[in-house]
């Protein structure tokens, strides 16, 4: 059998940008067993309340979802089980240092494979007030009004 090639969108958290302010991405393999894979390869995933979180100098994600996969046996998985992420030390150093800022999080925005591998998308991120919420908000509706006037000017009926 041919090799994966591509990318293929597992799972995604919208929520995570709305909530947060992205400041950096990172990518990371997770260590799965067989029917996680199986189970994400059927496209079943959620990234609600899930976060990366250290301890003793590696990165964990913590919260992430996959469901027991229907054909899995007594091999099958915990679905909410914590998860080790694959880094390059320089990036684990670089994070860890980043993460004890105030206010920083390490926060997931995707799940994916790339070329048949098991990848995540991580965000280092700053928790917005509402206020910056309500403010994107607002610059999201006046674009879409000036791409709005912009189409109808191009097609000459304003």
């Amino acid at each position: 059998m041919p090799r994966e090639q591509g990318r293929k969108v597992v799972a995604s958290n919208r929520k995570a940008r709305h909530d947060y302010a992205i400041l950096d991405t990172y990518e990371a393999g997770m260590v799965l067993t067989g029917t996680e894979v199986k189970s994400l390869r059927a496209g079943r995933s959620s990234l609600v309340d899930a976060f990366g979180h250290e301890n003793n100098g590696e990165i964990f994600l913590h919260g992430m979802h996959i469901p027991e996969y229907t054909q899995g046996t007594w091999t099958n998985h915990e679905p909410r089980r914590v998860r080790k992420l694959l880094l390059k030390r320089a990036e684990i150093h670089k994070l860890l240092g980043k993460l004890r800022e105030d206010g920083l999080t390490l926060v997931p925005l995707s799940v994916y494979f790339n070329n048949g591998y098991a990848k995540v998308e991580l965000g280092l991120a700053k928790g917005k007030k509402s206020y910056d919420k309500r403010q994107d908000l607002a610059n999201r509706d006046a674009q879409r009004e000036i791409n709005k006037a912009m189409g109808r000017r191009s097609k000459g009926m304003d």
